[in-house]
């Protein structure tokens, strides 16, 4: 059986929304001249750009930098050069240097990757049968996020010839935007920070649905790489998106539903509650939901214990509290709120901070948190699973050190 070669054509691009044009994917040379548009290379990237020499050579560091953590995320080294134009002003330009749609995308403040790519296809069922090399071509204004977005998909086009549905290919890109070695909290745009801050939460399955299309706003960015940014870095989910994320980039009969969609109510819990938090160094994983243990009741002399670290957000107290009875709560030990921070007990300093709170939790909806402090007798205000924290400001957890442990009887 003999196979055929055929080209695809892959066009991804930020906000607005083009359609496929191949001869937009032929790359041109620039034509250097004493000043306007030069070339820079690095080791992944070859950088077309009318910017200043050193904010050429600055943003290549920061794309280096995000494409080996992007890299190293996948476990598959960039193993060809990413060519790249970063436009600051149009008109500095040759008049043919852009393919149509890239010009189109840069008037208009956007980005576009166009990539051609080459695919054997097996004559008798139609289908590709393998992936024989990719090539493409990024165009981006020259802000802070458009460069390293395109070139995220650009180097999942090249390494892998597929970028996925939209809600993981448009998610990922923006996760690479942001991508710091060894730092997973929040680190995002302080407009798009805004605009999660502000607004009401899209749906999770609105953000999954195979529908969407790419290119649609910047705000449905913001919404994938919420989601994608949960998934990667939360420990509860965390194992599994790695895989699911190879499983698309290869094309393979593989989905978020099928992956996650026994843990749906779990996820949208802790994005709702995530999203309810965001802020600049918030962290998902000091904040993701305890699933496992159990909540029980206590009756005579029983004991609940559980241990409360400060560096964390809610945490299981093991107790599975009925409206209307009383507990004893005992609280022993000591934290504080930062580095070399005063150490204070479960009372807090006075003001409120580093008091040991509570909330109850029941049927994927929280009451509203109640403050316990030292107190030594507690009535629960209605059924639930109490779980407990250090009271901190959600995006100051992770400088926080030391522990309080919880003890928990029935009143006599």
């Amino acid at each position: 059986m003999t196979c055929r070669m055929a080209l695809a054509v892959l066009v991804f691009s930020a906000v607005p929304l083009w359609s496929a044009d191949t001869k937009a994917v032929r790359s041109k040379r620039l034509d250097i001249a004493a000043a306007g548009p030069r070339d820079y290379t690095s080791r992944n990237f070859l950088l077309h750009t009318d910017l200043p020499a050193e904010e050429a050579k600055e943003l290549l560091g920061r794309l280096e930098t995000m494409i080996v953590q992007v890299s190293r995320y996948w476990g598959k080294p960039n193993s060809q050069t990413i060519e790249i134009y970063v436009v600051k002003r149009i008109d500095d330009w040759p008049p043919d240097t852009f393919p149509p749609l890239a010009r189109e995308s840069l008037t208009t403040g956007g980005g576009i990757t166009m990539s051609l790519t080459r695919a054997v296809i097996n004559p008798v069922t139609g289908k590709k049968a393998a992936h024989a090399g990719t090539k493409s071509v990024v165009y981006a204004v020259a802000d802070r996020g458009t460069p390293q977005h395109e070139s995220v998909h650009a180097y999942c086009a090249q390494m892998f010839g597929a970028l996925g549905p939209v809600w993981f290919s448009e998610g990922i890109a923006e996760l690479g935007n942001y991508w710091r070695d060894k730092d997973v909290s929040v680190q995002i745009h302080p407009e798009v920070l805004k605009y999660l801050q502000s607004s009401e939460p899209e749906p999770l399955a609105s953000i999954v649905d195979p529908q969407q299309r790419s290119g649609d706003s910047w705000q449905n960015y913001a919404w994938r790489w919420a989601l994608c940014h949960l998934l990667a870095f939360n420990p509860n989910y965390s194992a599994r998106f790695r895989p699911l994320g190879l499983a698309l980039l290869a094309e393979q009969n593989a989905s978020f539903q099928e992956v996650y969609g026994a843990m749906a109510p779990e996820i949208s819990f802790e994005y709702l509650l995530f999203l309810k938090h965001i802020d600049t160094g918030f962290r998902v994983d000091l904040c993701s939901w305890d699933w496992k243990t159990k909540a029980v009741g206590v009756r005579g002399n029983a004991v609940l214990q559980s241990k409360i670290e400060a560096a964390r957000g809610w945490q299981h107290a093991r107790l599975a509290a009925k409206e209307g009875q009383s507990y004893d709560i005992t609280a022993t030990g000591e934290w504080s709120l930062a580095k070399n921070a005063p150490r204070l007990t479960a009372a807090g300093d006075g003001n409120g901070k580093g008091q040991l709170v509570g909330v109850l939790f029941h049927d994927y909806e929280l009451s509203e948190p109640f403050c316990l402090g030292d107190v030594r007798r507690w009535t629960a205000p209605r059924d639930g699973t109490l779980y407990l924290r250090c009271q901190d400001d959600w995006n100051a957890l992770a400088d926080n050190t030391g522990s309080i442990t919880v003890k928990i009887k029935a009143a006599e």
